[in-house]
């Protein structure tokens, strides 16, 4: 589903909205933090520094330190707070030394030297300010989560209506590409924004594809029907000459090719044109297939596999299905090399019937890009005008039916065209 899609589009902006949120409340929170940290430091250092003026006014009149401070020799000092002081501003009155120890002690030290070389310590507890402090990092972390758990989901919904705006282009898209030409994605209500321009570019090039494609296929039209009626007339001074004649008998297989051309062209503006509609009938398939390579006169070993197939009724079109063996037939024997073999099957969706040549194979464009008009690919399939499987191939999406281009695997090119459901077996 592309709701739980984690590469939709959706959940990326929710990612990228998240990712801010996350920042910017980072940024925040370190600012929090710092400020939060400094005003506990400084609430410290004003208990230290009163209590260690008390101390020193009460040491400077009496001789001793009230309590809660100590009156030391500098070689009694801890370590760390002997440190601190050996490297002490001189202009600093006293120096501070935090001592951590866990669970949740957290004291701040101050030494301060006074006459006679003895040292004041005092000391003043933090842990208020740390659990403070570390409670208003939990709390921002919460918030931060509590946002999230909000920002993400709205986001996600927020992209709706420009992910089903994305989802319609892109059904559009594969309509056109599925040859419906009259598509369009249509206009985006009222939001002005890049899919709004995509979209109407998608709809200009479409329309322009659609009036190109319909000046061709009445470009195609026009001249075939406009030779129809001079080829008529040279097939019928081709008829007039003598029998047996080498110039003659040229000008006749001429004729025919040119024939056969004009044929194909209009055929196929019928099929671009969609005005071809299948009339189907209960045929034996196996029994039609055979009778139709037989037709062919061409060398062509025929093999009806199984007894689910061979002698059942099966509902097609039987013209459609002539049109589309006889010219794979007639592709395999022209461009590839015998043992040209046909083979009818049953699928479990229906039947199948397989050409194969033991050639060269189909070339790489056409088996990535499917047949193109007057097209062959390679020389070494020899030569021809490209229409052949390009009519199979319309005829076939007359039919309702598949029709695929494979290379075998130890050489040779196979053709196999899947007749489903209404072409599928029927008992007889």
């Amino acid at each position: 589903m592309a709701l739980l899609n984690p590469r939709a589009l959706r959940w990326k902006i929710a990612a990228l909205t998240a990712t801010a949120c996350c920042a910017v409340a980072a940024v925040i929170g370190v600012l929090v933090h710092g400020a939060m940290a400094e005003r506990g430091e400084r609430a410290g250092d004003e208990r230290l520094a009163a209590s260690l003026a008390a101390a020193e006014r009460e040491y400077t009149r009496t001789g001793s330190a009230p309590l809660g401070v100590e009156v030391l020799t500098p070689e009694r000092l801890d370590p760390p707070l002997a440190r601190a002081l050996a490297a002490k501003d001189p202009a600093a009155l006293y120096a501070t030394w935090d001592d951590r120890k866990p669970p949740n002690w957290y004291w701040t030290w101050a030494a301060m030297p006074v006459e006679g070389g003895r040292v004041l310590v005092a000391r003043t507890d933090m842990s208020s300010e740390v659990r403070g402090l570390q409670l208003l990092d939990r709390s921002i972390v919460k918030a931060v989560l509590a946002a999230l758990l909000v920002v993400v989901p709205l986001a996600a919904l927020a992209t709706e209506p420009m992910n089903r705006r994305l989802r319609r282009g892109s059904r559009t898209a594969r309509a056109i590409a599925d040859g419906d030409l009259d598509a369009r994605i249509g206009p985006g209500g009222r939001a002005r924004d890049e899919i709004t321009e995509m979209s109407a570019a998608v709809d200009e090039m479409a329309a322009a594809l659609q009036r190109k494609l319909e000046d061709e296929r009445r470009f195609t039209a026009d001249v075939a029907h406009e030779l129809r009626t001079p080829l008529m007339g040279l097939s019928t001074a081709a008829g007039l000459l003598p029998e047996g004649d080498e110039v003659a008998e040229l000008v006749r297989d001429r004729a025919r090719a040119l024939n056969g051309l004009v044929e194909d062209l209009l055929e196929i503006s019928r099929l671009d044109a969609g005005a071809e509609r299948p009339r189907t009938d209960a045929v034996p398939l196996g029994e039609l297939v055979t009778d139709i390579v037989r037709r062919t006169g061409t060398p062509t070993a025929v093999t009806v596999c199984g007894e689910s197939i061979d002698g059942s009724v099966v509902e097609t079109d039987p013209r459609r299905v002539e049109r589309i063996v006889v010219n794979l037939v007639t592709n395999a024997h022209r461009h590839g090399t015998g043992p040209v073999e046909v083979s009818v099957e049953a699928t479990a969706t229906g039947a199948r019937i397989r050409v194969r040549d033991h050639g060269p194979g189909y070339p790489a464009a056409l088996l990535t890009e499917g047949p193109q008009r007057f097209r062959t690919g390679t020389p070494e399939r020899g030569r021809g005008h490209g229409l052949g499987l390009t009519i199979a191939l319309g005829q076939a999406k007359v039919l309702g039916a598949e029709l695929t281009f494979a290379n075998a695997p130890d050489g040779g090119a196979i053709a196999s065209l899947a007749l489903t459901d209404a072409g599928g077996p029927s008992g007889s």
